[in-house]
């Protein structure tokens, strides 16, 4: 395989980033995972690590160097993943389930497979053009499918965060799966959270993320969308790939990555963990000595449901 990837999550103007990111490959196979947890529960953070960590960790098993089934993995990994938070929070005794969306994407075999619920997104982008987005699991979207509002009215409705599919919670997730999409040289996968495509819109989701190199585009689309948000901003979370096919040295990228070399039982990974950008503030949600209890029990969690 032949990529450039490059991902990046910032606080925003919260308190804390319940935005958790990751991606991982082996030699023949790449996970892309986001999640956004839900401020308006109980733990959001914990939800969506425990999903993003849970999924890297089953991959990091399965994928060796592939996944029989990138559709299938992803529909029962992400099911267990929504069971392990909601066994989290029952061992927490929680008085409400914590709750996250998730987007995650596999590439495999020149072929993408990617399953959502929520309003994170993710995009393919070929020839300068959204080929494919996610449809968001959201009040607002339905009202957009309805035609009781138009997408400038729903950029800007009271109720645009609240979302009817997550991880967690009471209900049962409906999440939506694609089907096996072919991969062209020079194609752009893009996750986001709501916190970056939200005050972007895909008009500029588009334009910053055709022209340049993911080690530069992603930095500057958050500082796009920090600035567009203003004092509202929420936190800020992006992953982009750009896939190069066989021997094309079109998109000739100093950082582009080369899996050819890797051992067969071989994985490359980064996940964003718990982060304290500002040590310093009066309320935290969990001070450091609750993080590392928190990872404990996340880890736990994953163990349990892994096996």
């Amino acid at each position: 395989m032949k990529f450039t990837i490059f991902q990046e999550s910032r606080i925003g103007k919260r308190k804390t980033n319940q935005d958790r990111i990751a991606h991982c490959y082996s030699r023949d196979s790449l996970l892309m995972v986001l999640a956004d947890g839900m401020g308006g529960h109980l733990h959001g953070e914990i939800a969506a690590h425990i999903a993003v960590q849970y999924l890297t960790h089953v991959f990091q098993r399965e994928a060796q160097p592939t996944l029989p089934d990138p559709g299938m993995f992803l529909s029962r990994e992400i099911t267990m993943a929504h069971h392990a938070i909601l066994d989290y929070s029952i061992e927490k005794g929680l008085r409400e389930a914590p709750r996250t969306t998730i987007v995650a994407c596999i590439v495999q075999d020149g072929f993408a497979n990617w399953a959502h619920a929520g309003d994170s997104r993710m995009y393919l982008l070929r020839n300068g053009r959204i080929h494919i987005q996610t449809h968001d699991h959201s009040r607002v979207q339905l009202m957009v499918d309805q035609g009781l509002l138009d997408v400038r009215s729903a950029a800007v409705h009271p109720n645009r965060n609240r979302v009817y599919s997550c991880l967690g919670g009471t209900h049962v997730p409906q999440i939506e799966f694609s089907r096996r999409t072919p991969l062209q040289s020079g194609d752009i996968l893009a996750l986001c959270t709501d916190g970056v495509w939200g005050p972007l819109g895909n008009e500029g989701m588009l334009r910053g993320m055709s022209k340049e190199n993911p080690m530069i585009s992603v930095p500057s689309l958050l500082s796009e969308a920090e600035s567009l948000a203003g004092d509202r901003c929420d936190n800020l979370s992006l992953i982009a790939m750009v896939w190069r096919e066989g021997e094309d040295d079109s998109i000739d990228f100093a950082d582009a990555v080369s899996t050819q070399t890797m051992a067969i039982s071989g994985f490359t990974t980064r996940i964003d963990s718990f982060q304290r950008v500002r040590p310093t503030a009066k309320e935290m949600d969990l001070s450091d000595d609750d993080i590392e209890q928190a990872i404990q029990e996340i880890n736990s969690a994953i163990q349990k449901f892994s096996k």
